[in-house]
């Protein structure tokens, strides 16, 4: 896949554990590679980190509390678990089925696009979102942003490399996942811009952190993470 750089602005498993901050990393990393594939994490340096794999199997460590019950909630009814996102100041996002949500204290605008497109049965395929309320939201037909750059920024890489599929926030970079390639926008790692200008896998999440930390996946749960 190419990419353009931009300066802008189963089974059911259920695993769901608290460890200090400096070991749940590595036992998400560890779960991963007992599962031989992962779809997706989330990943933050004072929250906690989740991986997700197969249907709705998960494991959970050093999140909040009312994020694990959810999480165990959606598990034990069944749910397809499709994302969560996390940040730094405790707030968070799951998306599960085609287009259900829960949240913890996410931005109004978002919280309005998600009841919307919940409302109209749009299939959400991403809604990332900062704790400074910048946020993008994406389903299979339309997109929505918390501001003009970042409208322009998805535009610009909707005309170079298609549709574009999902996206994730810092509090000061994103990256978007088109079918064909990658936007870049502020402070992305150069060791995560490396590895998807070399990677064969074609990228359908990717999550990361400022320190370098990242984790991309396609579509089957081929993944590659440095975490």
């Amino acid at each position: 896949m190419k990419m353009k750089i931009l300066s802008l602005l189963c089974p059911l498993l259920l695993v769901s554990v608290s460890l200090s901050a400096q070991d749940d990393r590595a036992y998400i990393k560890e779960q991963i590679e007992l599962w031989g594939s992962c779809r997706n994490v989330a990943l933050s340096d004072q929250q906690g980190n989740v991986a997700l794999s197969g249907y709705n199997v998960y494991a959970a460590s050093g999140v909040l509390s009312n994020l694990s019950a959810t999480l165990k909630q959606l598990s034990d009814a069944g749910e397809y678990i499709d994302d969560v996102q996390l940040t730094e100041a405790g707030r968070w996002l799951i998306l599960y089925g085609d287009n259900g949500t829960k949240w913890n204290d996410i931005p109004d605008g978002l919280a309005e696009k998600l009841m919307e497109y919940n409302k109209n049965k749009e299939v959400i395929t991403s809604a990332t979102f900062n704790d400074r309320g910048d946020w993008i939201i994406v389903s299979r037909n339309h997109y929505a942003a918390s501001n003009q750059d970042i409208m322009w920024l998805i535009k610009d890489g909707l005309s170079d490399f298609g549709v574009l599929w999902t996206a994730q926030m810092t509090e000061d970079g994103a990256v978007l996942c088109f079918e064909r390639g990658y936007e870049y926008h502020g402070n992305v790692p150069q060791v995560l811009k490396n590895a998807l200008s070399k990677t064969t896998l074609n990228a359908y999440r990717v999550k990361f952190l400022p320190d370098g930390s990242y984790f991309f996946a396609d579509e089957e749960g081929h993944c590659s993470y440095n975490m």
